[in-house]
Protein backbone atom coordinates (compact mmCIF):
# COMPACT_ATOMS: atom_id res chain seq x y z
CA UNK A 1 0.00 0.00 0.00
CA UNK A 2 1.45 3.49 -0.89
CA UNK A 3 2.93 5.21 1.97
CA UNK A 4 -0.52 8.00 1.58
CA UNK A 5 -2.93 5.09 1.45
CA UNK A 6 -1.64 3.83 4.59
CA UNK A 7 -1.68 7.02 6.43
CA UNK A 8 -5.06 7.94 5.23
CA UNK A 9 -6.29 4.19 6.67
CA UNK A 10 -5.06 4.95 10.18
CA UNK A 11 -6.68 8.23 9.89
CA UNK A 12 -9.77 6.63 9.23
CA UNK A 13 -9.18 3.52 11.19
CA UNK A 14 -8.65 5.77 14.35
CA UNK A 15 -11.34 8.63 13.65
CA UNK A 16 -14.35 5.72 13.37
CA UNK A 17 -12.72 3.88 16.74
CA UNK A 18 -12.67 7.52 18.41
CA UNK A 19 -16.01 8.51 17.91
CA UNK A 20 -17.79 5.01 18.72
CA UNK A 21 -15.32 3.39 21.19
CA UNK A 22 -18.29 3.68 23.57
CA UNK A 23 -20.73 2.21 21.87
CA UNK A 24 -18.31 -0.21 20.07
CA UNK A 25 -17.87 -1.58 23.62
CA UNK A 26 -21.94 -1.71 24.44
CA UNK A 27 -22.78 -3.76 21.77
CA UNK A 28 -19.85 -4.97 19.61
CA UNK A 29 -22.71 -7.12 17.63
CA UNK A 30 -24.47 -4.08 16.79
CA UNK A 31 -21.29 -2.03 15.39
CA UNK A 32 -19.95 -5.21 13.38
CA UNK A 33 -23.78 -5.23 11.57
CA UNK A 34 -23.14 -1.10 10.92
CA UNK A 35 -19.64 -2.15 9.26
CA UNK A 36 -21.27 -4.53 6.97
CA UNK A 37 -23.45 -2.54 5.60
CA UNK A 38 -20.70 0.76 5.63
CA UNK A 39 -19.00 -2.00 3.59
CA UNK A 40 -21.57 -2.36 0.98
CA UNK A 41 -20.53 0.43 -1.53
CA UNK A 42 -19.40 3.98 -1.13
CA UNK A 43 -22.89 5.96 -0.20
CA UNK A 44 -23.27 3.58 2.96
CA UNK A 45 -20.17 4.11 3.99
CA UNK A 46 -20.65 7.77 3.68
CA UNK A 47 -24.02 7.51 5.82
CA UNK A 48 -21.98 6.12 8.42
CA UNK A 49 -18.85 8.20 8.76
CA UNK A 50 -19.86 11.58 9.43
CA UNK A 51 -17.50 11.88 12.34
CA UNK A 52 -14.72 11.40 9.21
CA UNK A 53 -16.52 13.89 7.36
CA UNK A 54 -15.74 16.87 9.84
CA UNK A 55 -12.65 15.43 10.72
CA UNK A 56 -11.69 16.55 7.48
CA UNK A 57 -13.87 19.49 8.00
CA UNK A 58 -11.79 20.88 11.06
CA UNK A 59 -8.72 21.05 8.52
CA UNK A 60 -10.16 23.39 5.98
CA UNK A 61 -10.52 27.20 5.92
CA UNK A 62 -13.84 27.82 5.36
CA UNK A 63 -13.48 31.66 3.86
CA UNK A 64 -16.91 32.37 4.74
CA UNK A 65 -16.46 31.39 8.03
CA UNK A 66 -16.96 34.33 10.66
CA UNK A 67 -18.57 35.18 14.73
CA UNK A 68 -21.54 34.09 12.89
CA UNK A 69 -21.84 32.39 10.04
CA UNK A 70 -19.19 29.45 11.79
CA UNK A 71 -22.38 28.82 14.42
CA UNK A 72 -25.41 28.57 12.95
CA UNK A 73 -27.58 25.70 13.88
CA UNK A 74 -26.76 22.95 11.11
CA UNK A 75 -28.37 19.42 10.69
CA UNK A 76 -24.76 17.85 10.64
CA UNK A 77 -25.40 14.95 8.81
CA UNK A 78 -27.18 16.78 5.71
CA UNK A 79 -26.96 13.84 2.76
CA UNK A 80 -29.22 13.19 0.63
CA UNK A 81 -31.07 9.94 1.99
CA UNK A 82 -32.12 12.43 4.99
CA UNK A 83 -35.17 14.25 3.30
CA UNK A 84 -38.56 12.39 3.82
CA UNK A 85 -42.15 13.08 5.34
CA UNK A 86 -43.47 13.66 8.56
CA UNK A 87 -46.90 14.90 10.08
CA UNK A 88 -46.19 18.45 11.67
CA UNK A 89 -47.99 19.64 14.85
CA UNK A 90 -50.91 21.38 12.63
CA UNK A 91 -51.99 18.05 11.24
CA UNK A 92 -50.17 18.85 7.22
CA UNK A 93 -48.00 16.76 6.01
CA UNK A 94 -44.86 17.98 5.35
CA UNK A 95 -41.62 16.87 3.21
CA UNK A 96 -38.55 18.17 4.58
CA UNK A 97 -35.18 17.13 6.50
CA UNK A 98 -35.28 14.38 9.20
CA UNK A 99 -32.60 12.63 11.30
CA UNK A 100 -31.59 15.36 13.61
CA UNK A 101 -28.89 12.95 15.66
CA UNK A 102 -26.26 14.54 14.42
CA UNK A 103 -27.64 18.88 14.81
CA UNK A 104 -25.49 21.42 16.79
CA UNK A 105 -23.99 24.70 16.10
CA UNK A 106 -21.38 24.78 12.61
CA UNK A 107 -20.57 26.20 9.54
CA UNK A 108 -23.69 26.62 7.94
CA UNK A 109 -21.80 25.27 4.28
CA UNK A 110 -20.99 22.26 5.94
CA UNK A 111 -24.80 21.18 5.56
CA UNK A 112 -24.08 22.48 1.70
CA UNK A 113 -20.93 20.53 1.41
CA UNK A 114 -22.04 17.56 3.11
CA UNK A 115 -25.18 17.40 0.29
CA UNK A 116 -23.04 18.29 -2.43
CA UNK A 117 -20.81 15.28 -2.02
CA UNK A 118 -23.34 13.01 -1.44
CA UNK A 119 -25.35 14.04 -4.84
CA UNK A 120 -21.91 13.42 -6.55
CA UNK A 121 -21.93 9.85 -4.87
CA UNK A 122 -25.19 9.18 -6.23
CA UNK A 123 -24.65 10.62 -9.36
CA UNK A 124 -21.59 8.37 -9.35
CA UNK A 125 -23.12 5.28 -8.54
CA UNK A 126 -25.99 5.78 -11.25
CA UNK A 127 -23.02 6.81 -14.10
CA UNK A 128 -24.48 9.94 -14.67
CA UNK A 129 -21.54 12.30 -16.22
CA UNK A 130 -19.53 14.83 -14.35
CA UNK A 131 -21.47 17.53 -16.01
CA UNK A 132 -24.62 16.81 -14.89
CA UNK A 133 -23.50 16.27 -11.51
CA UNK A 134 -22.02 19.71 -11.81
CA UNK A 135 -25.41 21.30 -12.66
CA UNK A 136 -27.76 19.30 -10.22
CA UNK A 137 -25.08 20.58 -8.06
CA UNK A 138 -25.60 24.02 -8.67
CA UNK A 139 -29.60 24.20 -9.20
CA UNK A 140 -29.73 22.88 -5.52
CA UNK A 141 -26.84 25.85 -4.36
CA UNK A 142 -29.08 28.56 -6.48
CA UNK A 143 -32.44 27.20 -5.16
CA UNK A 144 -30.42 27.97 -1.49
CA UNK A 145 -29.67 31.09 -1.66
CA UNK A 146 -33.02 32.31 -3.33
CA UNK A 147 -34.35 30.65 -0.41
CA UNK A 148 -32.32 32.49 2.19
CA UNK A 149 -32.96 35.40 0.48
CA UNK A 150 -36.82 35.43 0.60
CA UNK A 151 -36.27 35.07 3.85
CA UNK A 152 -34.25 38.38 4.31
CA UNK A 153 -36.59 39.83 2.06
CA UNK A 154 -39.70 38.73 3.84
CA UNK A 155 -40.26 39.01 7.63
CA UNK A 156 -42.08 36.01 9.69
CA UNK A 157 -42.70 34.01 6.85
CA UNK A 158 -42.21 30.58 8.80
CA UNK A 159 -45.55 29.14 6.70
CA UNK A 160 -42.61 27.82 3.22
CA UNK A 161 -42.91 23.85 3.51
CA UNK A 162 -43.03 20.89 1.06
CA UNK A 163 -46.92 19.85 0.90
CA UNK A 164 -49.26 18.23 -1.01
CA UNK A 165 -50.33 21.54 -2.92
CA UNK A 166 -46.92 22.84 -3.46
CA UNK A 167 -45.15 20.31 -5.05
CA UNK A 168 -45.11 17.96 -7.98
CA UNK A 169 -43.17 14.84 -9.14
CA UNK A 170 -41.09 12.24 -7.28
CA UNK A 171 -41.47 14.23 -3.96
CA UNK A 172 -45.43 14.49 -4.47
CA UNK A 173 -45.52 11.44 -4.58
CA UNK A 174 -43.66 10.47 -1.46
CA UNK A 175 -46.40 12.66 0.35
CA UNK A 176 -48.90 11.02 -1.48
CA UNK A 177 -47.42 7.44 -0.53
CA UNK A 178 -47.60 9.01 3.34
CA UNK A 179 -50.98 10.28 3.14
CA UNK A 180 -52.17 6.74 2.16
CA UNK A 181 -50.63 5.49 5.42
CA UNK A 182 -52.71 4.72 8.25
CA UNK A 183 -52.35 4.35 11.96
CA UNK A 184 -53.99 1.21 12.27
CA UNK A 185 -51.93 -0.19 9.30
CA UNK A 186 -48.80 0.08 11.65
CA UNK A 187 -50.44 -0.80 15.00
CA UNK A 188 -51.24 -4.15 13.48
CA UNK A 189 -47.39 -4.30 12.01
CA UNK A 190 -45.50 -3.84 15.55
CA UNK A 191 -48.42 -4.73 17.97
CA UNK A 192 -50.85 -7.55 18.20
CA UNK A 193 -54.71 -7.23 20.71
CA UNK A 194 -54.38 -9.55 23.66
CA UNK A 195 -57.42 -10.16 25.95
CA UNK A 196 -59.38 -7.56 24.64
CA UNK A 197 -55.67 -5.14 24.97
CA UNK A 198 -53.39 -3.86 22.89
CA UNK A 199 -49.58 -4.96 22.89
CA UNK A 200 -46.27 -5.02 21.70
CA UNK A 201 -46.09 -7.89 19.49
CA UNK A 202 -42.69 -10.04 21.00
CA UNK A 203 -39.98 -10.93 18.21
CA UNK A 204 -36.81 -10.42 16.57
CA UNK A 205 -35.41 -7.37 17.55
CA UNK A 206 -37.75 -7.00 20.27
CA UNK A 207 -36.17 -7.16 24.61
CA UNK A 208 -38.56 -8.14 26.98
CA UNK A 209 -37.92 -6.04 30.24
CA UNK A 210 -37.39 -6.82 33.69
CA UNK A 211 -39.59 -5.63 36.31
CA UNK A 212 -36.48 -3.31 37.48
CA UNK A 213 -35.46 -2.37 33.93
CA UNK A 214 -39.38 -1.16 33.61
CA UNK A 215 -39.71 0.86 36.66
CA UNK A 216 -36.66 2.90 35.46
CA UNK A 217 -38.49 3.53 31.96
CA UNK A 218 -41.55 4.26 33.40
CA UNK A 219 -39.97 6.86 35.65
CA UNK A 220 -38.42 8.30 32.75
CA UNK A 221 -41.37 8.74 30.79
CA UNK A 222 -43.01 10.97 33.80
CA UNK A 223 -40.11 12.88 33.71
CA UNK A 224 -40.32 13.26 29.85
CA UNK A 225 -43.95 14.76 30.08
CA UNK A 226 -42.31 17.71 32.05
CA UNK A 227 -40.47 18.86 29.09
CA UNK A 228 -43.21 18.44 26.31
CA UNK A 229 -44.18 22.52 25.41
CA UNK A 230 -47.29 23.36 26.48
CA UNK A 231 -48.67 24.63 23.11
CA UNK A 232 -48.96 20.87 22.12
CA UNK A 233 -49.43 18.83 24.90
CA UNK A 234 -52.63 16.88 24.72
CA UNK A 235 -55.00 17.77 27.57
CA UNK A 236 -57.11 13.92 27.62
CA UNK A 237 -57.07 12.39 31.11
CA UNK A 238 -55.91 8.95 29.69
CA UNK A 239 -53.51 9.97 26.74
CA UNK A 240 -50.47 9.38 28.19
CA UNK A 241 -51.25 6.36 29.89
CA UNK A 242 -48.65 3.52 29.73
CA UNK A 243 -50.39 0.27 27.89
CA UNK A 244 -46.81 -1.75 27.24
CA UNK A 245 -42.82 -0.61 27.19
CA UNK A 246 -40.32 -2.88 25.38
CA UNK A 247 -36.47 -2.76 24.72
CA UNK A 248 -35.81 -2.22 20.95
CA UNK A 249 -32.63 -3.00 18.97
CA UNK A 250 -32.04 -2.64 15.03
CA UNK A 251 -32.07 1.10 14.23
CA UNK A 252 -29.79 2.01 11.30
CA UNK A 253 -26.41 2.53 10.41
CA UNK A 254 -26.17 5.87 12.37
CA UNK A 255 -27.91 4.69 15.18
CA UNK A 256 -25.89 1.56 15.91
CA UNK A 257 -25.24 0.36 19.44
CA UNK A 258 -27.98 3.60 21.07
CA UNK A 259 -29.95 1.73 23.95
CA UNK A 260 -33.36 2.36 23.10
CA UNK A 261 -37.37 1.74 24.08
CA UNK A 262 -40.89 1.92 22.15
CA UNK A 263 -43.69 2.70 24.81
CA UNK A 264 -47.10 2.22 23.70
CA UNK A 265 -49.72 4.50 25.14
CA UNK A 266 -53.57 5.36 25.28
CA UNK A 267 -53.58 8.27 22.54
CA UNK A 268 -57.03 10.48 22.20
CA UNK A 269 -59.37 7.95 23.49
CA UNK A 270 -59.93 3.96 24.70
CA UNK A 271 -60.00 2.86 21.12
CA UNK A 272 -57.72 0.51 19.76
CA UNK A 273 -57.00 2.22 16.72
CA UNK A 274 -55.99 5.44 18.46
CA UNK A 275 -53.02 3.76 20.67
CA UNK A 276 -49.72 5.61 19.57
CA UNK A 277 -45.92 4.22 19.36
CA UNK A 278 -43.54 6.52 20.78
CA UNK A 279 -39.47 5.96 20.84
CA UNK A 280 -37.38 6.61 23.43
CA UNK A 281 -33.81 5.93 22.22
CA UNK A 282 -30.59 7.29 23.65
CA UNK A 283 -28.98 10.51 22.38
CA UNK A 284 -25.31 10.14 21.44
CA UNK A 285 -22.21 12.70 20.87
CA UNK A 286 -22.75 14.54 17.29
CA UNK A 287 -19.90 14.47 15.55
CA UNK A 288 -19.50 18.43 14.74
CA UNK A 289 -19.66 18.87 18.14
CA UNK A 290 -15.79 16.98 18.07
CA UNK A 291 -14.48 19.73 16.24
CA UNK A 292 -15.50 23.00 17.06
CA UNK A 293 -15.85 25.09 20.41
CA UNK A 294 -18.92 26.23 21.65
CA UNK A 295 -18.72 26.56 25.44
CA UNK A 296 -22.18 28.11 25.79
CA UNK A 297 -23.72 25.34 23.87
CA UNK A 298 -21.90 22.34 26.03
CA UNK A 299 -23.37 24.48 29.47
CA UNK A 300 -27.13 25.15 27.79
CA UNK A 301 -27.25 21.29 27.46
CA UNK A 302 -28.18 18.95 29.75
CA UNK A 303 -26.97 16.20 28.03
CA UNK A 304 -27.50 14.95 24.07
CA UNK A 305 -31.71 14.03 24.66
CA UNK A 306 -31.47 17.84 25.35
CA UNK A 307 -29.21 18.76 22.69
CA UNK A 308 -31.46 16.81 19.94
CA UNK A 309 -34.63 17.84 21.07
CA UNK A 310 -33.54 21.69 21.07
CA UNK A 311 -31.56 21.26 18.21
CA UNK A 312 -34.45 20.03 16.00
CA UNK A 313 -36.60 22.86 17.42
CA UNK A 314 -34.13 25.51 16.11
CA UNK A 315 -34.02 23.09 12.83
CA UNK A 316 -37.73 22.36 12.05
CA UNK A 317 -40.73 24.22 11.88
CA UNK A 318 -44.13 23.10 13.73
CA UNK A 319 -41.92 20.07 15.34
CA UNK A 320 -43.52 16.47 16.15
CA UNK A 321 -46.00 17.62 19.10
CA UNK A 322 -44.87 14.00 20.89
CA UNK A 323 -41.08 15.65 20.75
CA UNK A 324 -39.25 15.71 24.34
CA UNK A 325 -36.39 14.51 26.15
CA UNK A 326 -35.42 12.05 29.60
CA UNK A 327 -32.72 10.50 31.00
CA UNK A 328 -32.23 6.92 32.03
CA UNK A 329 -29.44 6.32 34.45
CA UNK A 330 -28.82 9.95 34.06
CA UNK A 331 -27.62 9.29 30.45
CA UNK A 332 -30.38 11.62 27.89
CA UNK A 333 -32.46 9.85 25.79
CA UNK A 334 -34.73 11.66 23.23
CA UNK A 335 -38.53 10.90 22.64
CA UNK A 336 -40.56 11.19 19.60
CA UNK A 337 -43.84 8.84 17.88
CA UNK A 338 -42.85 6.39 15.53
CA UNK A 339 -44.84 7.84 13.19
CA UNK A 340 -47.53 5.63 10.41
CA UNK A 341 -46.80 8.87 8.32
CA UNK A 342 -43.37 8.78 7.03
CA UNK A 343 -41.92 8.05 4.19
CA UNK A 344 -39.23 8.25 2.62
CA UNK A 345 -37.63 9.78 -0.77
CA UNK A 346 -36.39 6.46 -3.20
CA UNK A 347 -33.47 7.49 -4.75
CA UNK A 348 -33.74 3.96 -6.58
CA UNK A 349 -36.39 5.13 -8.66
CA UNK A 350 -34.90 8.32 -9.87
CA UNK A 351 -31.77 7.47 -12.61
CA UNK A 352 -32.03 10.03 -15.27
CA UNK A 353 -30.65 14.06 -14.55
CA UNK A 354 -34.10 15.52 -16.01
CA UNK A 355 -36.00 13.61 -12.79
CA UNK A 356 -33.55 14.50 -10.14
CA UNK A 357 -33.05 18.01 -10.94
CA UNK A 358 -36.40 19.24 -9.89
CA UNK A 359 -35.97 17.07 -6.69
CA UNK A 360 -32.31 19.06 -6.03
CA UNK A 361 -34.23 22.10 -6.34
CA UNK A 362 -37.14 21.85 -4.00
CA UNK A 363 -33.85 20.10 -1.20
CA UNK A 364 -32.42 23.13 -1.54
CA UNK A 365 -34.94 25.39 -0.68
CA UNK A 366 -35.86 22.91 2.38
CA UNK A 367 -31.76 22.86 3.35
CA UNK A 368 -32.42 27.32 3.05
CA UNK A 369 -35.44 26.64 5.80
CA UNK A 370 -33.77 24.76 8.25
CA UNK A 371 -30.77 26.88 8.53
CA UNK A 372 -33.33 30.33 8.97
CA UNK A 373 -36.56 29.29 10.46
CA UNK A 374 -37.39 27.36 13.94
CA UNK A 375 -39.89 26.28 15.55
CA UNK A 376 -42.52 28.16 17.81
CA UNK A 377 -41.24 26.63 20.96
CA UNK A 378 -37.69 26.44 20.54
CA UNK A 379 -35.97 27.76 24.06
CA UNK A 380 -32.31 29.24 23.20
CA UNK A 381 -30.85 32.04 22.36
CA UNK A 382 -26.89 30.69 21.33
CA UNK A 383 -28.01 31.99 17.88
CA UNK A 384 -28.95 35.44 18.42
CA UNK A 385 -28.67 36.91 15.08
CA UNK A 386 -30.71 36.37 11.77
CA UNK A 387 -29.49 33.49 10.02
CA UNK A 388 -30.32 34.72 6.99
CA UNK A 389 -28.59 37.76 6.79
CA UNK A 390 -25.54 36.41 7.87
CA UNK A 391 -25.82 33.95 5.37
CA UNK A 392 -26.39 36.49 2.69
CA UNK A 393 -23.93 39.10 4.20
CA UNK A 394 -21.10 36.32 3.98
CA UNK A 395 -21.49 34.94 0.30
CA UNK A 396 -22.73 38.04 -1.49
CA UNK A 397 -19.24 39.43 -2.44
CA UNK A 398 -18.53 36.66 -4.47
CA UNK A 399 -21.55 34.27 -5.32
CA UNK A 400 -20.39 32.82 -8.33
CA UNK A 401 -17.26 31.54 -6.78
CA UNK A 402 -18.84 30.58 -3.86
CA UNK A 403 -21.23 28.48 -5.72
CA UNK A 404 -17.99 26.75 -8.12
CA UNK A 405 -16.31 26.59 -4.87
CA UNK A 406 -18.81 23.97 -3.46
CA UNK A 407 -19.50 22.21 -6.21
CA UNK A 408 -15.42 21.05 -7.18
CA UNK A 409 -15.63 20.56 -3.21
CA UNK A 410 -18.73 18.17 -3.77
CA UNK A 411 -16.57 16.25 -7.10
CA UNK A 412 -13.36 16.03 -5.06
CA UNK A 413 -14.84 14.84 -1.98
CA UNK A 414 -17.33 12.55 -3.09
CA UNK A 415 -14.31 10.95 -5.09
CA UNK A 416 -12.14 10.71 -2.15
CA UNK A 417 -15.09 8.55 -0.73
CA UNK A 418 -15.11 6.31 -2.89
CA UNK A 419 -11.15 5.81 -2.28
CA UNK A 420 -11.78 5.79 1.61
CA UNK A 421 -14.50 3.02 1.29
CA UNK A 422 -11.65 1.07 -0.29
CA UNK A 423 -9.71 1.70 2.45
CA UNK A 424 -12.42 1.09 5.33
CA UNK A 425 -13.09 -2.35 3.71
CA UNK A 426 -9.52 -3.51 3.66
CA UNK A 427 -9.07 -2.06 7.24
CA UNK A 428 -12.30 -4.04 8.30
CA UNK A 429 -11.30 -7.35 6.45
CA UNK A 430 -7.71 -7.11 7.89
CA UNK A 431 -9.18 -7.00 11.64
CA UNK A 432 -8.16 -3.48 12.78
CA UNK A 433 -11.38 -2.81 14.44
CA UNK A 434 -10.74 -4.40 17.76
CA UNK A 435 -13.83 -4.25 19.00
CA UNK A 436 -15.54 -5.43 16.67
CA UNK A 437 -14.33 -8.29 15.37
CA UNK A 438 -16.18 -11.74 15.08
CA UNK A 439 -15.33 -14.71 17.74
CA UNK A 440 -14.19 -17.72 15.79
Amino acid sequence: MPPSNAKRQELIVSTLIEAFEPLMKQDPDGFRTKFRKMAADPFAFYRGSACLFYADMARRKEHQADERTSRVWIHGDLHAENFGTYMNSEGILVFDVNDFDEAYLGHFTWDLRRFLASLALLGWQKALPEEDVRRMSRTYLAAYVDQVRHYVEVEEDEAFALRLDNTDGAIQQVLVAARRCSRVEMLDDVTEVVDQERRFARGPGVRELSKTERGKVERAFKRYLTTLSDSKRQQQAVFYDIKDIVGRAGFGIGSAGLPAYNVLIEGFNQALENDVVLSMKQGNVPAVSRFVEVDRAEEFFENQGHRTVVSQRELQVHTDPFLGWTTVDKVGYVVAEVSPYEADLDWSELTEPEDIEPVVEWLGRATAKVHCVSDEDSEEDLVDFQTEEAIIEAIEEDLDGFVEELVQFGIDYAAKTRRDHALFVEAFREGKFDLVKAVS
